[in-house]
């Protein structure tokens, strides 16, 4: 009667604990869709930042053209003359997915624009990325750490940073997609189950849809197989768990268009096939150990490691023989950065010269993940203690992360999730010590009576062990009890388990230290999520394409953007050509509806060097180069006069870098004075004759008398000059962007050349001109 009681409560009290459970998931799935409203709050509903004004953008003809109209869709407004397929070369994840919505709540009649869909994809998708990190740190180390960890991660601000209102990016999917798969991954390789480890498969493949970020997976996996294989930790679990994964997400991963033949002939792939190899010879062992005898099992054990070292061999040759005859290894340019933070700095500048390539500085790391940075170590140890094949999985992903988040800031949002499980971890385990402690130490609590209990009863224990065993060996031909039947009778035999109560009676603390280590916990997290509220209302809120400052006069709105956006989209011809640096290509083909020669897909190298040339270029070499281009517009975004910091001459030597990788006559030397950058009056004449100063310093005397340049402090070198082939016809109202046009051949030709008395000296002297006219591409 009494065991009864006591599992009707258990029982009960589980019930309660899993519906507590379940309003808690609600409460921080709320928590992160509503911390990332701040931008739509204090600004307005608007996409932030630079590509996705292209996602945007390919969303909108997504949803009025349809499916088979995206995939085959050649964008003539991109890449001018080459163009781009976007069906073949863009990640379709995100675009399938917020179009997918739109189509869903259309159909409930629920009339909500493509862009206002787009503006909340990311805050939505942030509460399923907090459902998946819960799920996820439950199967690593229980409910507690999975709550703890959804809520860390629900706000921390390296993840807000990517996932705020409006910010309708790759990741915004991503991220949920990544964690999603490892949750399945560990899943599978707690059960053994096929269907777990199919929709591992197909979570991949929405993650390989979604991001090129889905190499990490499909390389952290293989290492962790091999880290179990080499520590002995093989079993037929973890075979069901990464060989379904590797055939189908590999089929299903060349079904992407922009990856394709990618799959399997690009060396960010080959370590999972290699690990595939080993991991079937590794079962084929076991298998042939079960069924021969140990003399036989070695002579068999010879034969197959003889095989598979030649097959081993055979398949490492043949993929040295691919990444030989590839130029760079067959990695891409990114996954060398990362392999050798050096390489893009050396040999590629256009990955260098982005801002979220660059290496993140020890400051970032406290304002991303914050008081995290602390709890990760106590989460690393937690995890070994006991050591599974699940923790030992979140082992390896916090320290690849941590290296990859040191190489590029970008990737401080995969270090989030892993610093979040880790410190979930951390959390739980302590709290659970130390109330764990206040509770044995006070006598009215029911730990301290179980503890006496457990001490008591552990006589009468034993025998209630034994009998089972002498009446299953009496009446061998009684029916076998099932599985759910043995467990009930373990279940009452185990809980008051002695050395379960010694190893609490160690773990207790004093009671005063417990008290006050919870409460210095709970200061610690609620100095957390002030930081978070912090970073998500003031830091990343802010649309870089509406700027605000404060001053003593108030609130100020830069807006130059979209005025500088709306000036061509009303002025201008329709097939208009518009050049600029790479980093505005999307918003002026998704805001201005204009052509324009390069963009932020920045696949073409020679291209983006083409347009670096023409601005290190004097004014007439530069004109010679964008009229090739039937360029009849050139923008240009410059912060000297409010002291804008991410403008075009703070970018200025990356087009020089990029251009002379191209075009040798460009040299960075030429522009430095004595090793140093300068604009002021020791600038050197290359820089002072160059058209990017020219077009950013043009008439920028007049604003102050003296030519003040706010951002980089000091005065203008050439303050009094004229445009010969350029005009301008455009500057917003704080000269933030400024726009100017070609102006036509005869506007150039003063008809300088002398009348020739004979039509044969006259041809013969213009076949010498056109015979010695300068290349404008040398």
């Amino acid at each position: 009667m009494a065991a009864s009681e006591t599992s009707n409560g258990t029982s009960l009290r589980h019930a309660f604990g899993n519906v507590l459970s379940f309003f808690i998931l609600i409460l921080i799935g709320v928590l992160a869709f509503s911390i990332r409203l701040f931008s739509v709050i204090k600004y307005e509903s608007v996409i932030h930042e630079f590509d996705p004004y292209f996602n945007y953008r390919v969303t909108q003809f997504l949803t009025k053209n349809g499916i088979y109209d995206f995939w085959n869709w050649f964008d003539d407004r991109t890449w001018y003359p080459l163009g781009r397929v976007i069906g073949g070369t863009v990640y379709p994840g995100l675009t399938l997915t917020a179009g997918t919505l739109w189509w869903l709540l259309n159909s409930l009649n629920i009339p909500l624009s493509v862009e206002t869909i787009c503006v909340f994809t990311a805050p939505i998708f942030s509460a399923f990325t907090s459902w998946a990190t819960y799920l996820l740190t439950r199967e690593v180390k229980g409910a507690g750490a999975g709550l703890t960890a959804a809520a860390l991660i629900a706000m921390v601000p390296s993840y807000i940073s990517r996932s705020v209102a409006g910010s309708y990016d790759n990741e915004a999917v991503a991220i949920f997609a990544l964690i999603f798969t490892f949750y399945l991954y560990i899943k599978t390789l707690n059960t053994g189950s096929l269907f777990y480890a199919t929709l591992n498969a197909i979570a991949y493949f929405y993650m390989v849809c979604s991001w090129g970020g889905y190499t990490f997976i499909i390389n952290l996996i293989p290492m962790h197989v091999l880290l179990c294989i080499v520590t002995g930790r093989y079993s037929s679990r973890l075979y069901i768990a990464y060989a379904p994964l590797v055939v189908l997400g590999t089929l299903l991963a060349a079904l992407v268009p922009v990856v394709g033949f990618n799959a399997v002939m690009t060396s960010e792939h080959f370590a999972s096939f290699l690990v595939f190899i080993i991991i079937h010879v590794v079962a084929f062992v076991y298998y042939i150990k079960g069924i021969l005898s140990p003399k036989m099992f070695k002579v068999a054990v010879t034969l197959v490691l003889s095989i598979g070292l030649i097959v081993c061999i055979a398949v490492i040759a043949v993929l040295v023989a691919l990444v030989a005859s590839s130029p760079t290894k067959g990695w891409s340019g990114r996954s060398l950065s990362l392999l050798d933070p050096t390489y893009a700095s050396k040999y590629i500048p256009i990955i260098a010269s982005v801002s979220e390539h660059q290496p993140p500085t020890w400051p970032s790391y406290f304002m991303d993940i914050n008081v995290l940075a602390f709890l990760v170590p106590a989460g690393i140890i937690a995890c070994f203690s006991p050591l599974s094949d699940a923790s030992s999985f979140v082992i390896l992903y916090i320290v690849t992360s941590v290296y990859f988040s040191g190489v590029m800031v970008r990737l401080m949002l995969v270090l989030a999730p892993a610093a979040c499980i880790m410190s979930g971890i951390a959390l739980s385990e302590a709290f659970d010590v130390f109330t764990r402690s206040i509770k044995f130490q006070l006598p009215g609590l029911p730990g301290f009576s179980e503890v006496d209990a457990g001490d008591t009863s552990s006589e009468s224990t034993v025998p209630q062990t034994e009998v089972p065993k002498t009446d299953k060996s009496g009446d061998t031909l009684k029916e076998r009890p099932s599985r759910k039947n043995r467990k009930k009778e373990k279940e009452p035999v185990e809980k008051p388990s002695i050395k379960s109560q010694i190893e609490k009676r160690l773990l207790v603390l004093p009671f005063e230290g417990s008290v006050l280590a919870i409460f210095l916990l709970v200061l610690l997290g609620a100095f957390y999520v002030v930081h978070c509220v912090w970073a998500a209302a003031e830091a990343y809120s802010a649309p870089s394409i509406v700027l605000t400052s404060y001053s003593n006069d108030g609130l100020h709105v830069f807006d130059d953007f979209r005025e500088a956006y709306a000036w061509l989209s009303h002025n201008t011809e329709v097939d208009d050509k518009v050049a600029s640096w790479w980093d505005y290509g999307y918003q002026t083909t998704a805001m201005a509806n204009r052509t324009v020669i390069v963009d932020n897909n920045t696949w073409n190298n020679t291209h983006i060097a083409t347009v670096g040339t023409a601005m290190s270029s004097p004014e007439k070499a530069a004109w010679e180069i964008f009229n090739s281009l039937d360029v009849k517009y050139v923008l240009v975004v410059f912060g000297g006069l409010v002291g804008y910091p991410s403008d075009d001459i703070n970018k200025f030597l990356w087009m020089v870098r990029i251009g002379g990788g191209v075009f040798p006559h460009i040299k960075e030397p030429d522009y430095l004075r004595d090793g140093q950058y300068r604009i002021d009056s020791q600038a050197t004449p290359t820089m002072l004759n160059s058209l990017m100063y020219k077009l950013s310093y043009y008439r920028f005397v007049d604003t102050d008398g003296k030519g003040f340049d706010r951002v980089r402090r000091t005065e203008i070198g050439k303050k009094y000059f004229k445009l010969t082939h350029f005009e301008e016809v455009f500057t917003t109202h704080h000269w933030m962007v400024r726009i100017y046009k070609l102006k036509p051949p005869r506007n150039r030709i003063r008809g300088k050349t002398k009348k020739s008395k004979s039509k044969s000296s006259s041809s013969s002297s213009s076949t010498k001109r056109s015979s010695t006219r300068k290349n404008p591409w040398h």
